[in-house]
């Protein structure tokens, strides 16, 4: 669907001046539907002026097409640095057709008029963010004639139409075939407000970049910059928010990676509260090597397991909490697999995510049709932004790992082997869990999940209240140290053996006593993993 919406009149011109596109200049780097949108201008009489790779594709394709060199009458130049910086083109672009004095001068100098500039630009955001990109490689991808003649246009737009989205070319064409090949005063608006943003996002992709760099192409040593630009692209408005009475839309930061740029296979339109749950879902499978599966509900782990393979990891998981798992939201860090596939459907669940699905798996699916299947490639999240009033908050990711030096055994009793498993897998998973978090878990599955509780004796109990599997040899993992002993009782209590957890309370002593006392196992880490 176009984004061309009604305008309100704020143009001193009225529709009825707007005049037949007779020529256009074409230069993109997105070239989705390019070759049919200028097909359609060219059936439309229009003449059509490009550039490199764009002219090419064009010509290649049977359109006849005008280089710019020859326009311009000056060849391009600089490693195509230079070439569309000309006053053939700027002049054809800037003059307004109302006033003499600027048709005059246009017409002295032999400059004729361009009426339309389609132009996308430099995947900037994309080329910045790929691994080990040399600094080189990123300023080239810095353009310079594409932003101008977008300005140029926008600016101009009572005269000229900039077209800088291939999704706007459908709704341009249909119109120009309607109303004999002009576009009117509405919707030149609308496509120069979309490019004004268009290169106001594409600035403050350069500066934000730039200034994380030194000329050398370092990373800056200033973890964070002195101005923040967040400049993200609508992809979808979203049928309301949390709550019905809420509005909601997704943007994408054009890095193509990420739940916001997941590709969806199948099912209904994800909502607000889907994603949420899908990128918790998808952070967690992101954790482990082995084959593992994560199900969210309101964007807890409810069961977490790894496994040989994706479907010992699904059943293992789902046996956690299977009456919570109903509705819930799934990530595996595997392709999605036929023998996986045909136990997730006998659940009923909202969302899956997966690096890939086979064909078999889709196959599977196919008859849930509600069921969205949504394929994510991702790298992880540099920075975790939270909304305050009057500003907004920012902090790395929270993607600490634990090496061995930071396991530090201060119980009489050293845990043991299929113990030392099962905490570092529980520690994985109750970084997941909203805090105050306790899990109980067995090696590679969770058993029990208390989340979100004010206090942390009450999460310990809601944890073993929760389990549905025995807890007996069970260990326990909490996010934060335990403020008092009463937590530890309530773990042991409840059947574990052995616990991990960041200490750093001023009761460590007497925390460490009560596991003593009650014989079990405890690791300091260290690390603490909030999440609030």
């Amino acid at each position: 669907m176009s984004s061309l919406e009604t305008f309100s009149e704020t143009s001193s011109k009225p529709a009825s001046q707007t005049a037949k596109i007779q020529r256009a200049i074409l230069s993109v780097t997105d070239k989705t539907g390019l070759v049919e949108f200028a097909r359609k201008l060219a059936q439309s009489g229009v003449e059509l002026i490009s550039t490199g790779g764009t002219a090419k594709l064009l010509r290649d394709s049977g359109l006849a097409v005008k280089d710019i060199s020859e326009h311009t009458g000056f060849p391009e130049m600089l490693d195509g640095r230079v070439k569309t910086l000309h006053p053939k083109v700027h002049g054809g672009i800037l003059h307004r057709r109302d006033l003499p004095a600027h048709k005059a001068a246009v017409a002295e100098h032999g400059i004729p008029p361009i009426d339309m500039v389609v132009v996308n630009l430099y995947a900037f955001e994309k080329t910045a963010a790929k691994p080990g990109v040399h600094f080189e490689e990123i300023i080239e991808n810095i353009d310079i004639g594409g932003p101008s003649m977008i300005r140029s246009a926008a600016k101009n737009f009572q005269d000229v139409a900039v077209v800088t989205s291939p999704s706007d070319y459908d709704a341009i064409a249909e119109e120009m075939a309607k109303s004999g090949g002009a576009l009117s005063q509405a919707t030149k608006w609308k496509l120069a407000q979309k490019a004004f943003a268009t290169t106001a996002a594409y600035d403050s992709a350069i500066a934000s970049t730039l200034e994380k760099l030194s000329p050398e192409g370092k990373a800056s040593e200033t973890a964070f910059p002195e101005n923040l630009r967040l400049s993200f692209r609508k992809i979808m408005d979203l049928r309301y928010g949390e709550n019905p009475h809420q509005k909601a839309a997704m943007y994408s930061d054009g890095s193509s990676t990420g739940v916001a740029n997941a590709r969806q296979l199948q099912g209904k339109e994800l909502s607000y509260n889907n994603i949420v749950d899908l990128q918790a879902a998808w952070d967690l499978a992101q954790e482990f090597e082995e084959p593992v599966c994560a199900i969210i509900k309101h964007t807890n782990p409810c069961g977490t397991a790894t496994g040989k393979t994706l479907v010992e990891a699904y059943k293992k998981a789902l046996e956690c909490d299977p009456v919570s798992a109903f509705g819930g939201v799934i990530g595996v860090n595997r392709p999605m697999d036929a023998d996986t596939a045909e136990e997730m459907a006998k659940l009923f669940v909202e969302v899956i995510a997966a690096p890939s699905f086979d064909e078999a798996a889709k196959a599977k699916f196919a008859t849930k049709k509600n069921l969205r299947l949504v394929e994510i490639h991702d790298v992880p999240q540099k920075w975790v932004l939270k909304n305050v009033s009057g500003g907004i908050l920012v902090q790395d990711n929270d993607i600490r790992p634990l090496t061995e030096s930071d396991l530090k055994v201060v119980t009489k009793r050293q845990p043991t082997p299929e113990e030392k498993r099962a905490l570092l897998f529980a520690w994985k998973v109750c970084k997941h869990v909203k805090s105050n978090a306790i899990l109980y878990a067995r090696d590679g599955q969770t058993v029990g999940v208390g989340a979100g509780q004010m206090s942390r004796v009450d999460s310990c109990k809601i944890g073993a209240m929760k389990a549905v599997l025995p807890l007996k040899g069970t260990v326990a993992a909490s996010d934060a140290f335990f403020p008092f002993p009463d937590g530890v009782e309530e773990i042991a209590k409840a059947g574990a053996t052995a616990i991990i957890q960041p200490g750093g309370s001023v009761n460590d002593s007497k925390v460490i006593e009560a596991a003593d006392r009650l014989g079990l196992a405890m690791i300091l880490t260290g690390v603490r993993h909030f999440r609030h």
